[in-house]
């Protein structure tokens, strides 16, 4: 594509102007390109043409004919109605706009007209009339297939859809000569594709025999095209990022086994054949000369901690010092908690580097210690490594790509392990994290027992009271988890410390605490052990609890307000119960149903597995905000729907590697590499090639 051409503001193509630009800009068209690339919502069939002797009221119809009379009324309340009288020899039809007097300057008599509406009688019944049709007049219509079937564009106030349709039709004719193909001429033939210039045209201007239901679907051979190109060239940057990783030079990790070995001695419980192969994975990968860059992904209490800490042992026994950031504070220090006592016997040195534990960065630079676990805290500029050889990121999707990649720069090309609990469908995987090798932990540890999950509603809380009460009396542990959106911080937070007075009042013979992240982590840290001993029966708790928290005992989760959270979030709250030997219960207790939320809840309720949840996710929200995609440094896919486009998705991974296996730089196909560097923006990383 020349790129002069298609990135001419849009301001300066002709029919736009500052004035509209600013209203384009709402709709993320600031270029030319950007508007070949604002698709239709819709399009309306205008193809049932007929005389206006074959009209019958009620039907939705084109009609072509001269003006013979047109006028302007002004009514008492100085309403202005435009009303013109058309004929095309076999009646006549009556067409009425109202408020729209700069039409007496464009609609004048003898001229050829057509219009698009739904016909009917005027009150008196004597006349067939269109009440604000759509218009366009014939001798002024350069191409006369826009007319058939119409393109609908999302709109924004003070735009009409004529007037984007006008704006529409100009960059296309503008940008027509500047559209090259980056696609091999080969490629497009083998999938049967049109040409790209080809494809564009059709999605803005169909031709008259195109199939309405499939332009409607998105799914017309033009769109088709356009989906496969973002698709294409998403798969081919992702895969550029991953073999220039492998050409860097990283570290080749070769221990002993005397520190894994004794670890694995001292576990209380032995490893699931699913972390046997990825410990596997893990090692193998970290033998080689190359960074590893690896994702872990596991359901809710798979085992991943494990996993995590043998790579680390890895890495510590070789010489070299691990890092594990998490996203929050509290599962920072139960990372640190746990992981303190699975290494207890073991010549390892670990720290906590938070914001709240923040007194010791001089034992990272010095190389005191090997373990150092923490959060955002971990990437400021005063934090330095002696020699950091492995980073673990812990549920990534919480962080952006820089904050990644900051981590990385702490060391000399470190191996890196990302972690998740939100497990993810191929198709996601292989567009977020398609640069990573991956690592599944399909097994749950033995013992693991089903959890309950039920909906109960508001007016039946005393069910839910009854259940805490059995519950504890039968010697098991509760937690009350309150929704915690910072949007609404105070609120909801006084929601939580309510929540615990009156669960206070109505068990009086418990012992109840509160815990949320406005707490010094030396407060929540005394809550969490004494909840973990059993010196407290009900924990009244937000979301600080969501991850990592292991509370074998804890038999009964109560949801408050369930419906503000995500199905992800859910599905990892419940995973605090569970954990032990005892049948354990979840209950989501909801106050106002969306649609939304009734199918979120309806999903959380009939499935268990986490794979399932994200696909069923993915459907409800999109997977653009489920997976972080704003957030992970990917190009924005304005066509392409990853889940309903998989099978295209599929088949441009396929061919994205064919074409670098042939032509490792792109050197080939030199257009491609300037169209994938426009759709990165330019993103350095991927095309410093070896």
């Amino acid at each position: 594509m020349n790129v002069h051409g298609l990135n001419l503001p849009i301001q300066y193509l002709k029919g736009v102007g500052p004035k509209r630009a600013n209203l384009l800009k709402r709709l993320g068209i600031e270029t030319v390109k950007d508007a070949l690339y604002y698709l239709p919502t819709q399009y309306e069939d205008r193809r049932n043409k007929k005389t206006i002797f074959d009209i019958t009221p009620g039907e939705i119809v084109t009609a072509e004919g001269s003006i013979v009379q047109i006028n302007e009324i002004k009514t008492r309340t100085n309403l202005s109605i435009i009303e013109a009288i058309i004929s095309d020899g076999t009646g006549f039809l009556k067409a009425k706009w109202f408020n729209q007097t700069y039409l007496k300057k464009i609609l004048r008599e003898k001229t050829k007209i057509k219009l698009f509406g739904k016909a009917q009688l005027d009150y008196r019944g004597n006349y067939l009339e269109i009440l604000n049709p759509e218009y366009e007049l014939v001798e002024h219509n350069l191409n006369a297939q826009t007319q058939d079937i119409v393109p609908i564009y999302r709109l924004t106030e003070g735009l009409s859809q004529k007037q984007m349709q006008s704006i529409m039709q100009s960059a296309l004719e503008f940008a027509f000569p500047y559209i090259e193909d980056p696609l091999p001429e080969k490629l497009i033939k083998k999938l049967n594709f049109p040409y790209l210039r080809e494809a564009i045209k059709c999605i803005h201007i169909p031709p008259n025999d195109a199939d309405i239901k499939l332009l409607n679907e998105k799914n017309s051979d033009f769109h088709r095209r356009i989906i496969f190109d973002e698709l294409f060239f998403l798969q081919l940057g992702i895969l550029l990022i991953k073999q220039n990783r492998l050409c860097e030079k990283g570290i080749s990790f070769n221990p002993k086994g005397n520190l894994l070995r004794k670890f694995f001695e001292n576990l209380p419980f032995k490893l699931t054949s699913a972390q046997k192969t990825v410990i596997n994975e893990i090692l193998e990968d970290m033998k080689k000369p190359t960074p590893m860059n690896r994702l872990l992904q596991g359901d809710v209490g798979s085992g991943k901690t494990v996993v995590a800490v043998t790579a680390m042992l890895a890495a510590i026994e070789c010489g070299y010092q691990a890092a594990l950031m998490a996203p929050t504070e509290i599962l920072a220090e139960q990372h640190y908690l746990n992981i303190s006592s699975m290494l207890k016997g073991l010549p390892v040195n670990i720290l906590i580097h938070t914001s709240s534990y923040n007194k010791h960065s001089n034992l990272i630079s010095s190389g005191a210690v090997d373990l150092i676990i923490g959060t955002h805290a971990l990437i400021q500029e005063n934090i330095r490594f002696k020699n950091l050889g492995l980073v673990v990121i812990d549920e990534q999707h919480r962080f952006g790509v820089i904050q990644r990649a900051m981590l990385k720069k702490k060391g000399l090309n470190p191996d890196t392990l990302v972690m998740t609990a939100t497990p993810i469908p191929r198709t996601m995987a292989l567009t977020v994290y398609g640069d990573l090798d991956c690592s599944i932990l399909d097994e749950l540890p033995a013992g693991r027992k089903p959890i309950l999950t039920k909906v109960v509603e508001p007016n039946n809380k005393k069910i839910i009271y009854k259940m805490i009460d059995e519950e504890i009396k039968s010697g098991g542990q509760v937690y009350i988890v309150y929704p915690l959106i910072e949007e609404s911080e105070a609120m909801d937070l006084k929601s939580a410390t309510q929540g615990y007075e009156a669960l206070k009042r109505l068990f009086p013979q418990y012992k109840i605490a509160l815990i949320h992240g406005k707490m010094s982590a030396k407060q929540r840290e005394e809550i969490m052990k004494d909840f973990r001993k059993g010196d407290i029966q009900i924990l009244v708790a937000t979301t600080v609890i969501e991850v990592g928290v292991d509370v074998p005992n804890a038999t009964l989760m109560v949801i408050i307000n369930a419906e503000r959270f995500g199905l992800a979030q859910l599905h990892q709250l419940r995973g605090r119960v569970g954990r032990g030997e005892r049948p354990s219960k979840c209950i989501l207790l909801p106050y106002k149903l969306t649609e939304e939320a009734k199918l979120r809840l309806r999903a959380i309720v009939n499935y268990s597995d986490g794979f399932k949840i994200a696909e069923e996710d993915m459907k409800i929200r999109g997977p653009g905000e489920l997976f972080g995609v704003k957030q992970s440094g990917m190009p924005d896919l304005k066509v392409a729907d990853l889940m309903k486009d998989q099978a295209l998705l599929e088949v441009a991974r396929k061919e994205a590697e064919k074409i670098l296996y042939e032509d490792r730089n792109l050197k080939l196909y030199p257009k491609m590499r300037a169209y994938l560097e426009d759709f990165w923006k330019g993103k350095a990383e991927i095309f410093m090639t070896a």
